[in-house]
């Protein structure tokens, strides 16, 4: 059952493995497959052990919870959600879908660069445990807005204090900033006719609340050293592919500061003929913006893993096939 695929996968030249950031939590999810698949069981053991000396949870206690509060701080769920991606993307690559490319939105991109070999385990941890625990200074002071529009429609918006926080497709844009203004800002959107969702976050990162926390990140990660990596990392921070190296402390300030370009990426590696696009996590949230891309690239495939409610080992051979 562990090796059900095996040779090319997909149409194009090649398989990118997609990692998002936070929103694809669920309670309980990797519960099921923790308990049904060694691979991805032992890797979950691995992150709980690095994470024991990092935090005071341990990852076998929070996917065990039914408390959907548990999972709310972001200063667990983003250590989490990291555990998780890295332990799914050892399941696949232990059925034979391994990655010629990685991408990360956000904080997906501290598991992606663990999977690219670029970052250890510990290193990536204590990244992501870091820089949700900063976070966590911004709460209450802003928040995120997602919108079905173009991002240069948007543009009127950023002199009012609003920053473009991610471009996700074409017409699909998340903004950030103080609470305030985001209601304006929706409500200029709604006059336009354009659909608004509501984050469910209180902080707003890649905005210039972000920069508060420049000094603080940085030298709480001193002493990085990431190494040119084995897989190609594309950065959705600079829009191109990096030598891992260049993943220091102040790259991952930007990280969290910066804009997140992942449409623009997505359309490159389109265009380049990778033909295989994975979601690796818990549930889908970027597929649809990755299929924009792809819609008329034939035989292009873009998969999800896991699904809200549905995280068991079949659900992982039914991606998988």
């Amino acid at each position: 059952a562990e090796n059900v695929v095996a040779g090319s996968v997909g149409a194009g030249g090649g398989v990118v493995f997609v990692f998002p950031g936070q929103g694809s939590q669920w309670v309980g999810m990797g519960r099921l497959l923790w308990g049904s698949s060694s691979v991805f069981g032992e890797a979950m053991a691995e992150c709980d052990a690095v994470l024991g000396g990092l935090v005071g949870w341990s990852l076998s206690e929070v996917l065990g919870s039914d408390d959907p509060v548990v999972l709310e701080p972001v200063d667990v769920v983003q250590p989490v959600l990291c555990a998780v991606m890295i332990s799914l993307a050892r399941l696949w690559e232990s059925v034979g879908v391994t990655p010629d490319v990685v991408v990360g939105h956000s904080q997906g991109e501290v598991a992606a660069a663990c999977v690219a070999g670029i970052l250890t385990l510990e290193e990536a941890l204590r990244i992501v445990v870091t820089r949700s625990r900063l976070i966590t200074r911004l709460a209450g002071a802003g928040g995120m807005v997602w919108v079905a529009a173009p991002a240069a429609d948007l543009e009127p918006l950023t002199a009012d204090g609003i920053s473009i926080a991610a471009v996700n497709g074409p017409a699909s844009v998340v903004l950030s900033g103080e609470t305030e203004r985001l209601d304006k800002a929706e409500a200029w959107c709604g006059e336009r006719g354009w659909r608004t969702r509501r984050v469910p976050v209180d902080y707003a990162s890649h905005s210039s609340q972000v920069d508060s926390l420049e000094a603080d990140l940085k030298d709480a990660l001193t002493g990085l050293a990431p190494r040119s990596g084995t897989i190609t990392f594309h950065s959705t921070v600079d829009g191109a592919v990096l030598d891992g190296t260049k993943l220091d402390e102040t790259y991952w300030f930007r990280n969290l500061r910066e804009q997140v370009k992942f449409s623009s990426t997505i359309e490159t590696l389109a265009s380049q003929g990778l033909g295989t696009f994975v979601e690796i996590s818990p549930h889908p949230v970027l597929t649809i913006d990755i299929a924009t891309h792809t819609e008329n690239t034939t035989g292009a495939t873009v998969v999800p893993t896991l699904r809200r409610d549905d995280g068991d080992w079949d659900r992982f051979l039914l991606s998988a096939a």
